[in-house]
């Protein structure tokens, strides 16, 4: 697989298209979204009304919710030497372009900047981004389902997708970010499922039926897409940029234009001693202010990169490139010779293309299969963002896990009403998970399943929960449960951050404390151990039902 001939983001190539006119009704964007219907033809009946959004396993999990990194946004007229000493100062290798309206009209990257500017020799203060740039990049609405906005990225084989709300650009999705935490979300969810296999046997003696465990969708998933070598996701005329360590940066920049690469593997003695990428050239080179056509690949290469074989597995090398955080790895054969150089895209590519011919056929197989991975790994929860962390336990399926076992003790009446809490350990992580929002000793049966190490039998804490005056409020009952998420609702949160209280110095804001909440914190203490301590196997082996269930 090599990257389409229109550049790294497999768009319309500088020069191939025209800025497309505004859409109907002023103000409107000069270019459309792959959902949104042509404008029609004039005195021809108004386009059809969008679509509704569509539901899905993931509970319409949007873009929103998805790792986006802040977009770099410059005017289209701005310098190529101007937009990579700003792109070097943010560490991004991709910038958006917007045209004297403010509206997104470009996106320029590191691959362009080394195929369209060094390769050709133009003039990086004379040439403008707008020559250079791809036009009319792909975008997604904010609000776009996450699956829907992934496997475009994927099949479209290209890193970055514009994220727009209400007609700006918010964020650029970085499909490398995404990958890397649905193949994490998707082995922890494994790792549960074969956790309680064991639990497994014994429920379906009671039940009197077969629960295959072990071949739960997402089990199946990693054993056909990622267990396989990258042998079999590699082409016979796969294509490598090899270049010597005395090479220019010119010349390894004019290979890679000429195989259509984005890295050029540095040869010595016939073995890879080196690797030189877009990125490097941009940050190591552009940035430096040295001079392409006379700096040698050995003095801006990475030297001795790490390197897979052909007999690697495909989680391996994900993992590999993960841990070292770098985006392209060498493939050796078994002579230790160069074969290709495998990225994030190529392999996610591959790998969903190799189970694509389970049931149906081409591109109907490959689509429903990327469905299914994006949605499976959407919906096994969360992994840590950007200012706290969430231990296993505060995941969706430890929620699922947790509900389905709670039900087997207290039968629904009517429909369930559940909300986001928030609460640190003494180890100073954060847990997150949600639950019935009906009964304290719900919220504690939860809190239990998390710290229960952290927590002294003989002397309780009271729970206190922030509230929007950042005062620390009394949990005392489930009165004081029911509107504090009441509450919180209204003023638009999402979740409660959560405090226990072993000196008793928090004070109530609403209602009055009398000796009765303390007497009835204790019944809520006393029961949630009850039924942590009951329902421990069964919760457990309920679990298998909740992977089931989710994988449809």
């Amino acid at each position: 697989w090599t990257a389409p001939g229109a550049g790294e983001e497999g768009r319309t190539p500088p020069g191939g298209a025209s800025p497309r006119p505004p859409a109907p009704g002023g103000g409107g964007r000069p270019w459309r979204t792959a959902t949104t219907p042509p404008p029609p033809p004039p005195g021809g009946p108004p386009p059809p009304s969008p679509a509704p959004p569509r539901t899905t396993v993931t509970g319409e999990r949007t873009v929103k919710r998805l790792r986006l990194s802040k977009a770099l946004t410059i005017p289209d007229h701005t310098t190529v030497y101007e937009a990579c000493r700003r792109m070097a100062a943010r560490r991004v290798d991709a910038v958006l372009l917007t045209d004297s309206n403010a509206l997104l009209c470009g996106i320029l990257t590191d691959k362009d900047i080394t195929t369209r500017v060094i390769a050709r020799e133009l003039k990086l203060e004379d040439t403008p981004v707008s020559k250079v740039m791809t036009r009319n990049p792909l975008f997604v609405l904010g609000d776009t389902l996450a699956v829907e906005a992934l496997q475009k990225m994927v099949q479209g084989k290209f890193r970055h997708l514009p994220v727009v709300d209400n007609g700006e650009v918010i964020a650029l999705l970085d499909i490398a970010k995404c990958l890397y935490d649905a193949i994490a979300r998707m082995e922890r969810a494994a790792e549960k499922g074969r956790a309680i296999a064991a639990a497994v046997e014994g429920v379906e003696k009671h039940w009197g039926t077969s629960v295959a465990g072990p071949n739960t969708f997402v089990e199946t998933l990693r054993e056909r897409m990622f267990r396989p070598s990258l042998s079999t996701i590699i082409s016979e005329n796969s294509k490598v940029a090899t270049v010597a360590p005395t090479d220019t940066v010119l010349t390894a920049s004019k290979k890679m234009l000429e195989l259509k690469v984005s890295s050029a593997v540095v040869a010595i003695e016939n073995k890879p001693g080196g690797i030189l990428t877009s990125r490097d050239i941009l940050m190591r080179v552009i940035a430096q202010n040295l001079p392409p056509e006379s700096t040698t690949v050995g003095k801006v290469m990475t030297q001795s990169p790490e390197c897979a074989t052909i007999d690697t597995p495909i989680l391996e090398a994900l993992h590999t490139m993960h841990d070292g955080k770098f985006l392209h790895l060498p493939v050796l054969d078994r002579d230790g010779s160069v074969v290709t150089v495998v990225d994030v895209l190529h392999i996610t590519h591959a790998a969903i293309a190799t189970v694509g011919n389970s049931g149906a056929t081409g591109s109907e197989a490959t689509s429903s299969m990327m469905q299914r991975f994006w949605d499976s790994a959407m919906s096994s929860g969360p992994l840590d963002d950007d200012d706290d962390s969430r231990s296993e336990g505060s995941t969706k399926v430890a929620s699922e896990v947790a509900d389905m076992g709670r039900s087997a003790f207290f039968p629904p009446s009517g429909l369930s009403s559940t909300f986001g809490f928030k609460i640190q350990d003494k180890q100073g992580r954060m847990h997150r998970f949600n639950c019935e929002t009906s009964s304290l000793t719900e919220l504690i049966t939860s809190i239990l399943q998390r710290l229960g190490d952290d927590i002294d039998k003989l002397n309780l804490p009271q729970i206190l929960y922030e509230d929007d005056d950042h005062d620390k409020v009394i949990l005392s009952s489930d009165t004081d449960l029911i509107a504090a998420v009441d509450h919180a609702r209204q003023i638009g949160w999402k979740s409660l951050r959560l405090h226990l209280d072993y000196a008793g110095v928090g004070r109530r804001k609403r209602g009055a404390v009398s000796s009765d909440f303390e007497y009835a914190g204790r019944d809520a203490w006393a029961s949630a151990y009850g039924t942590v301590a009951a329902g421990a196997a069964l919760v457990a082996g309920l679990g298998v039902m909740a992977y089931l269930k989710r994988a449809g």
